[in-house]
């Protein structure tokens, strides 16, 4: 898929100036390794609103860094790997560093875009989710629970709508109407099962993709 490998690209470059060399190796293994889904719908999204192709890799990119550093931090608060010996400590303690890294490269894409505001919801209701799945259990004697499928599939459709969001404004500047785009990132996000997002060749199948250009263009009714 063209736009995988676009996203993809974008994402690489916004961290190939980081220094020491370990640290922006292990950015980089972790954005090959990661479902490009989130940076490709973005894409998608942008190029059915614009006939322009440039430019718009960016703010995909910057959304798949978001999603990038977000599933990080999940993984590592709900494995707990500082409690597995001194060598997947400190593996943790680069991971936490990879994560930051890549939520700020994200937020820095998308700063001066429209879509800016919704980026900052996201990780606030991230945040939020996470606490309240990790909150002590008094049946457990104080022991926690992970209860992973409502903050993974909160963090699913947050992550889609951004996307959904960011591909709609970012050609023109223009703000648009989200109801429809928070309902098809809603039912998206219900067709994912387990963790992370599947391929996106597999996910945006073309039915996905008929109705994402029908609520994207309603999206502007209005406008």
């Amino acid at each position: 898929m063209d736009e995988a490998a676009a996203v993809r690209r974008a994402a690489r470059a916004t961290v190939e100036d980081i220094e020491p060399a370990r640290l922006r190796d292990a950015l980089l293994a972790f954005i090959d390794t990661t479902s490009l889904t989130p940076g490709v719908l973005t894409l998608l999204t942008a190029r059915i609103r614009s006939d322009s192709r440039d430019g718009l890799e960016q703010p995909a990119a910057g959304v798949q860094l978001i999603y990038n550093g977000l599933r990080l931090t999940r993984q590592l608060a709900h494995n707990e790997p500082w409690n597995n010996g001194e060598e997947e400590r400190k593996k943790a303690n680069m991971h936490i560093l990879v994560a930051d890294v890549l939520v700020a490269r994200g937020f820095y894409l998308l700063s001066h875009t429209n879509a800016a505001s919704t980026a900052v919801d996201v990780v606030r209701s991230f945040g939020q989710h996470q606490a309240q799945e990790h909150k002590l259990d008094p049946e457990t004697d104080g022991e926690f629970e992970p209860g992973t499928s409502t903050a993974e599939r909160q963090l699913k459709r947050d992550v889609l709508e951004l996307a959904l969001t960011t591909g709609a404004v970012v050609t023109d500047g223009e703000s648009a109407t989200t109801g429809d785009l928070h309902a098809v990132a809603k039912d998206l996000a219900a067709t994912c099962e387990g963790t992370g997002f599947p391929a996106p060749e597999t996910f945006l199948s073309q039915p996905v993709t008929d109705r994402l250009t029908r609520s994207v263009a309603s999206a502007y009714v209005d406008s």
